[in-house]
């Protein structure tokens, strides 16, 4: 730990060296092999390849599910998986600055005693057993910071309140995913405050996107994203207040699961302004695949998280919910699903990828004899304008209590929304609540009279995550197609659609802006800078339908493979 009169640059570098002097010497990359990834456009795939051998490229090419059977039917074994993984991982923090804090040899230690458990009892010790799990730097970890991205608190764990508690306090979530026999290796990068939808901060730099460099990871759980692009992980937790979980994954071509708050548990889970619950955090997922978001809700609801956190609704995984809707993927067994689309939401357009994604998604549901009509809810930015204002409603207070503590400033991008400024009146607060609450009722009024033309309603909601693929560093201007489902708390899935293609995706010179803030977005277009970002969408369910969205979007996945093969 450096000495506390030291400079915030100084404990920022000595973190970052720390950071990196965890990784193995042999593991380690040469000058040249990091220049040369610095001057690659695409990091996935072949080039993380290039420094793994052949078993473990192997490994790290299984999905979630497929690394927990082959362990629990002894084809493989949990030390191997690891290692594999904490390599991978190593690799990508190297050339994508992707992790914020690294336990390897704690991985290696928790995986040798599953080996030990599975040999001595021919048995797992859960449904997780020796799966390597990546956290976000919210998630408490025992013996490891939580520095939440704030050089003020490295060498902590951000929001306890006694200091003799650093290193020994863990979420709940940490401890649930270890007795269902997870391996946690890593925690993951996240932008300074989480409010901001790319990943940078004053400890690692910036956080760019595997696919594309010339394109931001996302945010705020934006190195969960990088690090699973490159294999580095196959199933992450993250948290989402305005898209977190959801951008990164629409951005690295992954998948994530928001589900309503109180679903799963938030208890000692670091967080920004956590007096603010009006409109709360959700703890969320991330993975290289929709079986592993499955596998992870199921693991974690079954060890009844209410129990312990108040907070959580009591609600087990519902696999008759699951069940029932995934048997509407075929028309022999079920009736058609119908899908309301929202093409644009009148205040920023949707760049040529988003809108080629819409219709190659629209016209595979449609193909596979699912309904579809249009979606126009309630003026998404009526939403976005309350939402944002719970955001900043302590007036950067908070924030800035975290800054101070190491005299660091805002990074550049925050400098002028985060600037300190008296908090909100109360009554001002009160009268947010009640048209926060006005807006979820005229949504839900909206959802409902779907049913009114044919008997049937909307099952879910396909819908952009942004207005742009994986967009340029400092050019996200809009927000609001994620803010409108955190202010109406609804379950989200996003799902790979596929990636900008320059030769397909051409500026539309006849477009006409819709306002001043569309034309800057519609101005950033490049398709030359764009090419093989990745485009990924929103299958929107209501509250607490997180079994029914996760069905759905299988549903549509499977139907975006069948008419990609046509």
């Amino acid at each position: 730990m450096e000495p506390k009169n030291s400079s915030w640059q100084e404990k920022a570098a000595a973190k970052r060296e720390s950071v990196l002097s965890k990784i193995q010497p042999k593991w380690r990359l040469s000058p040249t092999d990091l220049d040369r990834a610095a001057n690659r456009r695409d990091l996935t795939g072949g080039y993380v390849e290039e420094f793994l051998a052949p078993e473990e490229t192997s490994i790290i090419s299984l999905d979630s599910v497929a690394l927990v059977e082959g362990i629990k039917q002894g084809k493989l074994c949990s030390v191997r998986v690891t290692e594999s993984f904490c390599k991978a991982a190593a690799i990508a923090h190297q050339i994508d600055n992707c992790l914020h804090e690294i336990f390897f040899e704690q991985a290696l230690q928790r995986a040798s005693y599953l080996d030990e458990y599975y040999a001595k009892n021919e048995t797992t010790v859960g449904p997780l057993h020796g799966l390597p799990i990546s956290l976000k730097d919210q998630f408490h970890v025992k013996g490891v910071d939580t520095t939440m991205g704030y050089v003020g608190w490295i060498g902590s764990n951000l929001g306890i309140k006694d200091p003799s508690q650093a290193h020994k306090i863990e979420s709940q979530i940490t401890s649930e995913l270890l007795s269902l026999g997870a391996v946690l290796y890593c925690k993951t990068s996240l932008p300074q405050t989480l409010l901001l939808g790319e990943t940078k901060n004053n400890i690692i730099g910036e956080t760019l996107n595997p696919n594309n460099q010339n394109l931001s990871c996302g945010g705020s759980s934006g190195g969960e994203g990088a690090l699973q692009a490159l294999r580095g992980s196959t199933l992450g937790v993250g948290t989402d207040i305005g898209g977190s979980v959801r951008i990164p994954a629409a951005f690295n071509g992954i998948f994530s699961l928001k589900p309503t708050p109180e679903r799963v548990s938030y208890r000692d889970v670091a967080n920004n302004n956590p007096g603010e619950n009006t409109y709360r955090s959700t703890v969320g997922f991330l993975s290289t695949s929709i079986d592993g978001l499955n596998l992870i809700l199921k693991s974690v609801l079954s060890t009844n998280p209410w129990l312990r956190d108040p907070a959580v609704v009591p609600i087990p995984f519902r696999h008759d919910v699951f069940d029932a809707y995934s048997s509407r993927g075929s028309l022999e067994t079920g009736k058609p699903l119908k899908f309301g689309v929202l093409w644009s939401d009148n205040v920023v357009g949707l760049h040529p990828p988003i809108l080629r994604g819409l219709h190659m998604t629209v016209d595979a549901v449609r193909k596979s004899g699912h309904k579809v009509v249009d979606w126009t809810p309630p003026p998404q930015k009526d939403a976005k304008r309350v939402h944002v204002s719970f955001l900043f409603a302590d007036g950067a207070h908070d924030i800035h209590a975290q800054l101070d503590l190491s005299g660091e400033p805002l990074i550049s991008d925050l400098e002028e929304t985060l600037a300190l400024r008296p908090p909100i009146g109360l009554l001002e607060y009160q009268d947010l609540t009640l048209q926060g609450l006005e807006y979820e009722a005229k949504y839900s009024d909206y959802w409902n009279s779907t049913a009114d033309e044919d008997g049937q309603i909307v099952d879910a909601v396909i819908m952009p995550v942004a207005p742009h693929a994986a967009v340029i560093p400092g050019k996200y201007y809009h927000t609001a197609y994620t803010e409108v489902l955190n202010l109406l708390n609804y379950s989200v899935v996003v799902i790979p659609i596929t990636k900008a293609d320059k030769n397909i995706d051409t500026f539309d010179h006849s477009y006409t802006p819709l306002n001043d803030i569309d034309e800057k977005n519609w101005k950033a277009y490049d398709p030359e800078i764009y090419h093989g970002g990745p485009v990924g969408l929103q299958i929107v369910g209501r509250k607490f339908e997180e079994e029914k969205v996760l069905a759905i979007a299988k549903i549509v996945c499977a139907a975006l493979k069948k008419a990609s093969k046509n």
